[in-house]
């Protein structure tokens, strides 16, 4: 890259800014540990517990919703969505993965918010505990961590 080039990035500050963790009750074993390492990742980085917003909804189907409320909210630099979707025997894995994730991805681009996606498509159980602090890490603090340097990408972008 050549010096002239003006490099903007985000860091890992989350010092006095405001998420909203969006959660799935639907495959709580899975979904309850993505909370713990997205609550975990952003408190490791500098964020204080008043300041993340746990809110339930039943499934991943009804994550984009509620998302666009709490964006329009205008309380979260952030929301972090966590969820596990995992394949059965017909085709409605397809389905709810598909509008979730487009969904989400809709409220992000409507808002201008970051919307981290940690909602886990897996074909299996095991998988999905693999993904939620298993030997595959943990998404829903990977998904906390970029939502978190996005936010502080907009805010240089802002400045």
């Amino acid at each position: 890259m050549s010096p002239a080039v003006r490099v903007i990035e985000g860091d890992l500050v989350a010092r006095d800014l405001r998420f909203a963790i969006l959660a799935a009750r639907f495959n709580s074993l899975v979904v309850d540990r993505l909370i713990e390492g997205a609550i975990d990742a952003l408190v490791r980085h500098g964020a204080a517990d008043k300041n993340i917003e746990l809110v339930r909804v039943p499934g991943a189907f009804e994550m984009p919703v509620v998302a666009s409320r709490l964006a329009r909210s205008g309380r979260y630099q952030g929301v972090i969505a966590l969820g596990a979707v995992i394949e059965g025997d017909t085709a409605h894995f397809e389905f709810v993965a598909g509008q979730c994730a487009a969904g989400l991805a809709r409220v992000a681009h409507d808002h201008g918010l970051p919307v981290g996606f940690g909602v886990l498509t897996t074909a299996t159980m095991e998988q999905a505990l693999d993904r939620a602090g298993g030997k595959a890490g943990n998404k829903g603090a990977e998904a906390a961590l970029a939502v978190l340097e996005t936010v502080n990408v907009i805010k240089r972008l802002d400045a």
